[in-house]
């Protein structure tokens, strides 16, 4: 009788191939439409028109809006944002082309940190869950800074817990100035806590955890050089030319924001949680087992699982951080994502491989229930009146209410029917799919959600003579400025613009008041104003005073253009 040797076990597929698929699939989900609607305000347009202001001006040290220097933010995005523009021209796909891929990085990151930590399967169901969590999505189709800062703090943690992991070697050299290298560049992105947040987490894992044996060699020298390298000569180039940018950088936009409410942005200390909850849609129901199965044993054995508790203590850390902040928007907790799709990916890819499809049947019943009551509020927001305001509006999106709650509620169901026949795979498949038809007719119906000035803008373009003078009537519309790629003025408002950098006599002559208004529409040169149709029909407004005569030369359904000639 014959022996044969027993088969060799199939190696594991390399790296390559599951970046290309999950670069191809995440590509195309995040570039999906990207430029179908317009800029949306005033976050999207702000972001847009700096480095556009940027390119006219030809000086990539000095961040513009409306002309005025704007220090809130550093350059990094508005750098990308302009290499964008002078590659694929000025439309809204290049402009959101830069958090796009960004959020791409992101999902590739979250992979291979995953699968160094926990093996491939893990690895894919991590990057899966992180890119079609709801927040995620949104965020890597808006053009805010939010996305470049979260991707580049998560590279900074995962370079160093995997640093930490690895012998003394080139492998570990690496790691470790890509930690320096992506601080550096967070805080190009946003500013200060773009190194000292990661820095806190990994500083705090290291202190509690008793893990400081395994921070050296660390290659201090070497990374404190190429962080300065990188970091330092925007900060060093926008000191030298705005003595009082130091103050306003650092006190202003770090420190008060952090301590005090100067920004209106308070909310309360558990803001974030919800946003949270509902920002990992639909994988919030996963999340309990993940992280208890991640812990198991408790503190007594936190040695054992120290990467797991690092990845706790790195999403703890910063809720903490955020939630006693005085300033809070939705997007800052980005950075939390990338590790709570570690742990779920971790604890599903187990399920996958235990074949114990039962063990999903909270989480499946939790997406089912979502599904629900999104497509019911769906439906209600588009046929109930009076919910939308606008009845073209609300006609418009009908179509759409009824495909995505049809796409949600078969999904819903689906999906906890496909694991308990077909198994874990199955199910879990059915609710990317159910996330991936849902993002696509959300972006299909985009266009419809919000109105800016862009037709206006276009109106402008072709009209507004270069002596004319242009304003905004108790606001400020970044897309405007946009679209029309021209400065204008303010009447009684300021918005946040920084005109402590401007002289006072270009103060005077850009911000304005009723009175000023009134006499230059009564002069003979020609005047413009861009006004929302609210404002427009406010008892106080100028528009209210009979004796004040315009011409209406545009409007949108909340906008006007209007001129003091025909």
């Amino acid at each position: 009788m014959s022996l044969s040797s027993p088969p060799l076990p199939s190696p594991e597929p390399r790296w390559s191939r599951d970046l290309l698929w999950l670069g191809l699939g995440f590509g195309a989900l995040f570039l999906f439409l990207l430029g179908r609607w317009p800029l949306t305000n005033p976050d999207e347009a702000r972001y847009a028109g700096i480095p556009r202001e940027m390119l006219a001006a030809g000086d990539w040290v000095m961040p513009r809006l409306n002309a005025t220097p704007y220090f809130e933010k550093p350059p990094l995005v508005y750098w990308t944002v302009g290499l964008s523009r002078l590659l694929f021209g000025p439309g809204e796909f290049a402009a959101r082309l830069t958090p796009a891929l960004f959020g791409l990085a992101g999902v590739l990151l979250t992979y291979a940190t995953a699968r160094r930590l926990y093996g491939r399967p893990a690895g894919v169901a991590a990057a899966v869950v992180l890119g079609t969590s709801l927040l995620y999505f949104v965020l890597a189709r808006l053009l805010l800074l939010d996305m470049a800062v979260s991707v580049l703090m998560s590279a900074t943690l995962c370079c160093f817990i995997l640093g930490v992991r690895e012998k003394p070697g080139p492998r570990r050299r690496w790691l470790f100035l890509g930690l320096y290298a992506s601080a550096a560049l967070a805080t190009l992105a946003k500013g200060l806590i773009g190194f000292l947040l990661p820095g806190a987490v990994m500083f705090l894992w290291l202190l509690v955890f008793q893990q400081w044996r395994r921070l050296l060699p660390m290659h201090l020298l070497a990374g404190v050089g190429l962080f300065l390298l990188i970091a330092a000569p925007w900060h060093l180039l926008a000191a030298q030319r705005h003595p009082e940018w130091a103050h306003f950088y650092f006190v202003r936009e770090h420190w008060l924001r952090f301590t005090t409410t100067t920004h209106d942005r308070a909310a309360p200390w558990w803001f974030f949680l919800p946003v949270i909850a509902a920002g990992l849609i639909p994988w919030v129901g996963f999340l309990g087992g993940a992280v208890r199965e991640a812990l198991v044993g408790g503190w007594a054995r936190r040695r054992e699982h120290a990467e797991a508790w690092f990845l706790v203590t790195w999403v703890v850390f910063i809720l903490l951080f955020f939630s006693k902040s005085q300033s809070k928007l939705v997007p800052y907790i980005l950075p939390v994502f990338p590790p709570l799709a570690v742990l779920i990916g971790a604890w599903l890819a187990r399920r996958w491989a235990e074949g114990a499809a039962g063990r999903l049947r909270w989480g499946l019943g939790l997406f089912t229930f979502t599904c629900g009551l999104l497509a019911v509020a769906l439906v209600v927001a588009a046929f109930k009146p009076g919910v939308i305001r606008d009845a073209q509006q609300a006609a418009a999106l009908r179509p759409y209410a009824l495909a995505l709650a049809s796409v949600l509620l078969l999904g819903g169901v689906a999906a906890s029917w496909a694991a308990r026949i077909r198994g874990v795979l199955a199910g879990l498949t059915t609710v990317v799919g159910t996330m991936v038809g849902f993002y696509a007719l959300v972006a299909l119906a985009a266009p419809h959600f919000r109105e800016g000035t862009k037709e206006l803008a276009s109106v402008a373009r072709a009209q507004v003579a270069p002596g004319d003078r242009v304003y905004h009537y108790w606001a400020f519309f970044h897309d405007f400025v946009y679209y029309t790629e021209r400065p204008v003025g303010l009447v009684s408002y300021i918005d946040e613009l920084e005109v402590q950098f401007l002289s006072a006599e270009e103060r005077a002559a850009r911000f304005i008041d009723e009175a000023e208004l009134r006499r230059q529409w009564a002069g003979p040169d020609r005047v413009w104003l861009v006004v929302r149709k609210r404002d427009q029909a406010n008892p106080r407004s100028v528009f209210a005073d009979p004796a004040f005569r315009y011409h209406l030369i545009a409007e949108t359904r909340l906008h006007s253009l209007c001129s003091n000639q025909p």
